[in-house]
């Protein structure tokens, strides 16, 4: 399966699936490696994240529309957190660093305790299960920090699930940057991009998997982004969630 714009569209539960010419994906390396995001791909999305996100920036007297913040979908949320925090008109002799790590605290903490009663994607767990049985190696990449995945798998008993499970706080730049990608194939000592698939829910996550010239890059409808965004970014498939995985992978 090697990632391209010319695609040839199938029909998977109802919702159109973009693959590749069926020539190229012939010839192209069987994926080894899947990656998928957490948040709105194996973990339900709520609105959690954006909420907690505006009242902790409006806790320290910044304002932020729920617009801008779902443009960062996806991205790191230390990133997005110093993103609006730049962008502020502060007093002078105001310490931008201090603000910034007093607003991600505030973040952390609120979702923490919001996340301790979010489910999984229905089929989620079943699909990861399938994936390991048929000999797939998968890892997760995400753009919560370490304290917060860990807390979500902990609690879903999902620690064992993965080869890697590489967080924001993992790497200098998250998304739309492909390094948690790479983090993920070193742990895994998968070599080769061609062999990778990486699954998502929002743009930075297709975007992400396209930097990282990956052989699949899949998006899902079970997060935040509706069919329209996803398709306006390279990818090879769109499926209506995670559950439908296992099947993409015995056709490819």
């Amino acid at each position: 399966m090697k990632l391209s714009r010319r695609q040839s569209v199938q029909t998977l539960a109802g919702v159109a699936a973009f693959a590749p010419n069926p020539m190229a994906a012939r010839r192209a390396p069987a994926i080894r490696l899947v990656v998928l995001d957490v948040g709105g791909t194996i973990i339900e999305e709520r609105g959690d994240v954006p909420e907690t996100l505006r009242t902790a920036f409006a806790n320290h007297g910044i304002a932020v529309s729920p617009a801008e913040i779902g443009q960062w979908r996806g991205a790191s949320k230390r990133e997005i957190v110093r993103h609006f925090v730049d962008k502020q008109t502060l007093t002078p002799g105001a310490d931008r660093e201090k603000l910034a790590d007093d607003i991600y605290q505030d973040f952390s903490a609120r979702l923490n305790a919001a996340y301790q009663t979010v489910p999984p994607i229905a089929g989620a767990e079943d699909a990861i299960r399938k994936l390991r049985e048929s000999g797939y190696l998968v890892a997760t990449t995400t753009g919560f920090d370490r304290q917060i995945t860990t807390a979500i798998f902990r609690r879903l008993g999902w620690e064992k699930n993965f080869v890697a499970s590489v967080c924001s706080d993992d790497v200098a730049l998250g998304r739309p940057a492909p390094f948690m990608i790479f983090h993920a194939m070193e742990a895994a000592r998968v070599s080769s991009v061609a062999e990778v698939m990486a699954v998502g829910d929002t743009p930075l996550d297709l975007q992400a998997g396209s930097n990282a010239g990956l052989g699949g890059v899949v998006g899902v409808l079970s997060g935040a982004s509706k069919v329209e965004q996803l398709r306006r970014e390279p990818h090879t498939h769109i499926l209506p969630s995670v559950a439908n995985l296992p099947g993409l992978l015995e056709r490819v």
